[in-house]
């Protein structure tokens, strides 16, 4: 469903994203990364953030859901952007960092636990999760697109189910793009557990 969103709307979606100012977000997030780091940009949409970790000297992949995205991240950023789901996800031990900004929204509950062990996989020992969702209590759809959201709490009651990953950082900010600042995202940072807590 949010999939076909994006494929109609890649022009309006692209004029609306790609001047949003995510450098604080992601300077939080390359604190706990090595200088040389390799970096998924998971659903990378127009490729906005992509673009920014290149710029700054690292090595990355992306991946988006949507094929008009993807022709977009593409162009814009110079590299091939693979056409790939959350589900799909097929990486294995190869990532120092992982950055899943306002896309894992679009993961149901029901997926997101296998979601998660997919992005575990994916990632390096001690390997970083960078993740936003927008600060609700409950899921929701809009114009086509389907949210899923957390509290803080119910997100800490989350990942302490799922065992995967210990939380470095978690905050709450305001949308930056503009005439936005009544919506409020929760932003999290995980490290990869190694053996699972059972």
């Amino acid at each position: 469903m949010s999939v076909k969103y994006y494929d109609d709307n890649a022009s309006k979606f692209k004029e609306s994203t790609q001047d949003a100012n995510m450098e604080e977000m992601i300077q939080r997030f390359l604190f706990y990364l090595p200088k040389d780091a390799k970096i998924l940009d998971a659903g990378s949409g127009i490729g906005r953030d992509t673009k920014r970790f290149i710029e700054l000297g690292y090595h990355v992949e992306a991946f988006d859901a949507s094929i008009e995205m993807v022709k977009i991240s593409s162009e814009y950023t110079g590299i091939q952007t693979r056409y790939l789901t959350f589900e799909q996800l097929d990486y294995e031990d190869e990532f120092d960092g992982i950055w899943a900004c306002a896309s894992l929204l679009h993961v149901s509950k029901d997926d997101m636990e296998e979601v998660f062990s997919r992005l575990h996989l994916a990632l390096r020992p001690n390997g970083i999760l960078y993740a936003s969702f927008k600060l609700r209590d409950i899921d929701f759809e809009k114009d086509g697109r389907s949210f899923t959201c957390y509290s803080e709490s119910s997100f800490r009651e989350f990942n302490e189910r799922i065992k995967r990953f210990e939380i470095l950082d978690l905050n709450v900010t305001t949308d930056v793009r503009v005439g936005r600042d009544d919506e409020y995202w929760l932003n999290v940072i995980l490290r990869k557990r190694g053996e699972l807590i059972e």
